[in-house]
């Protein structure tokens, strides 16, 4: 399989690799790469002489290995999980515990909720469980909760996922109220990638949202993640007409000359969510427009990528992603699973049931067992939710299985 790769200068450029048979993919450079503008080709039945040429050449080792991960990928990509519909699965979306701290309005607007002693997986498990997705052609987890960063032992469960040899990208989704203590810690224990849930940039807006007056140790947190060197740094804001549609231009404004990505999630029904879904829904069309008349253009997809649609501007170091679960074809992009803090595995986070893998978690020698229920399941995933109908599956609420 030949390859063609095109390097810009530059901090935090994109870099996008194409085959000569057809498939293409986008990357991130890491923000302290600057790779000199130059081209090459290479075979991947070649990978060690390129990567001795590209060292030499280029003189950056990082920016070399995510190219050899795209090839793998690449090679891999037969082996990948897949649906009925043709869809890859590189992804795995693990929540570690459905217990928050912030009581966010469209998610817990009274509080989580203790229902007596909580049985959340176990390391152990969550090992047994990531290496039998990893044997699937999994490679990307992301830890998400309720809230992830309540479990004391999040450092030892990165560590674990981090020392299974498939997985190369381990994400971390929070509300970042421990960022500023803990975020080198996270780091370390092999965190590069964070997603950090910011409604607004206006204090008194964010409190009234979340019920917490901790904005600004959050943001201290964000730049504090950035000095440490998080490969990439997204911050979330879920759109809700009458609290922050009107402040869309300041968050737009705030990556002017900062490498950070906003991402606007639109609004999405719920179980319990319903009455204030119907009051404070707005569509992320109004996004898109404000960006394409404003000279933002959108980019390809990255390998293995989340839901979002990212845009990029000249004139801004950072990039917007925009997240419309109500838009035409969104689920034809699907590449993610689910799975709950109890062992659930949710094929949707809309759909009807999880597949309890729980059972299939407690001892080593079940790992063929697993992934023949996780391939099983999957023969059942649906093409696309029906949040349209007003069809909002199981989840009663986002903090339940980590949005």
């Amino acid at each position: 399989m030949v390859f063609i790769g095109c390097f810009g200068a530059g901090d935090g450029n994109r870099t996008r690799v194409t085959s000569l048979e057809g498939w293409d993919s986008t990357i991130e450079l890491h923000p302290h790469i600057i790779a000199f503008f130059t081209c090459f080709i290479f075979t991947s039945q070649n990978k060690k002489s390129f990567y001795d040429k590209a060292f030499i050449k280029i003189g950056f080792c990082n920016l070399t290995h995510q190219i050899f991960l795209l090839a793998e990928a690449y090679e891999d990509k037969k082996k990948l999980l897949q649906d009925i519909f043709g869809r890859s699965f590189p992804y795995l979306r693990l929540s570690i515990t459905d217990a928050c701290n912030f009581r966010c309005r469209y998610c817990l607007p009274n509080g989580y909720a203790h229902s007596g002693k909580q049985q959340f997986l176990t390391v152990d498990e969550i090992v047994r469980l990531v290496r039998g997705f990893a044997a699937l052609g999994v490679w990307k987890i992301r830890l998400t909760g309720g809230e992830p960063t309540v479990r004391n032992d999040l450092p030892h469960i990165i560590e674990a996922i981090r020392s299974i040899p498939q997985i190369t990208h381990i994400a971390l989704t929070t509300n970042g109220y421990n960022l500023l203590q803990k975020a080198f810690l996270y780091y370390e224990a092999g965190v590069h990638y964070l997603n950090v849930s910011v409604d607004s940039l206006d204090p008194k807006k964010f409190q009234e949202i979340t019920g917490q007056d901790k904005l600004s140790e959050i943001m201290e947190g964000i730049y504090l993640a950035k000095k440490i060197g998080f490969q990439k740094i997204k911050i979330n804001a879920v759109l809700m007409k009458g609290y922050n549609d009107q402040d869309i231009s300041q968050f737009i404004e705030w990556v002017r000359h900062r490498s950070f990505s906003i991402r606007f999630i639109e609004l999405m029904e719920t179980g319990h969510t319903k009455e204030f879904f119907q009051k404070h829904h707005v569509s992320g069309q109004v996004v898109e427009d404000f960006l394409l008349n404003s000279s933002w253009r959108e980019i390809p997809r990255a390998l293995a990528a989340g839901p979002a649609r990212e845009f990029l501007h000249p004139d801004f170091q950072g990039t917007i992603g925009l997240i419309t679960p109500y838009g035409k074809n969104f689920c034809a992009s699907c590449n993610r699973l689910r799975v709950s803090a109890k062992g659930g595995l949710q094929l949707c986070l809309f759909g009807d049931g999880r597949h309890d893998l729980r059972p299939l978690l407690q001892h080593d020698d079940q790992s063929s067992a697993l992934q023949k229920a996780i391939i099983g399941a999957l023969n059942l995933k649906e093409e696309a939710h029906r949040l349209q109908q007003g069809h909002t599956g199981i989840t009663p609420h986002l903090a339940s299985i980590g949005g």
